[in-house]
């Protein structure tokens, strides 16, 4: 009962953070969410994502840069894990997320792009992920050093 709970609470929250910005390819079909969520509630057991690195460090960047990395994970529990949304802290951070369940001892990967345009100096940014685990949401993270273009002064 409680995994079929956080799976509607999963799509409700996919359907009100939607960003107009966002391809219908991309999301996550509820139809889908929903039997993945109710073949669960039958099944024993919580899938665990699992990251080979919770955070990645692009270095310095040039300002305009646009940059990607490829975060793997595990599904370490013993029932399919379901990804039903992830987004970054800003629309500079665009993450990439497999649509369908990763089952129990399999891997995924998730990719996260990031504009530096017009982003100078320090930048950390983060991707929540809305999921089917225990917590429901797990993070993970990305920082750069972004050179201010044309050579200016970086601001403090």
């Amino acid at each position: 009962m409680k995994k079929v709970v956080l799976m509607l609470a999963a799509v409700a929250t996919v359907g009100f953070t939607s960003c107009k910005e966002e391809k219908a390819s991309d999301k996550v079909k509820e139809e889908k969410v929903e039997e993945v969520a109710e073949r669960d509630a039958n099944a024993e057991g919580t899938p665990e994502m699992k990251f080979e690195e919770e955070m990645y460090d692009f270095g310095t960047i040039n300002e305009g840069d646009v940059v990607e990395h490829t975060f793997k994970f595990t599904n370490t529990g013993d029932s399919p894990l379901v990804i039903s949304n992830a987004k970054g802290s800003c629309g500079c951070t665009v993450p990439s997320w497999p649509k369908e369940p990763v089952a129990a001892g399999e891997t995924g990967e998730m990719t996260v792009k990031f504009n530096s345009r017009n982003k100078p100096n320090n930048q950390m940014k983060t991707v929540r992920i809305t999921t089917n685990t225990e917590s429901g949401q797990e993070m993970i993270k990305i920082k750069a050093f972004v050179t201010p273009k044309d050579g200016g002064e970086a601001k403090s």
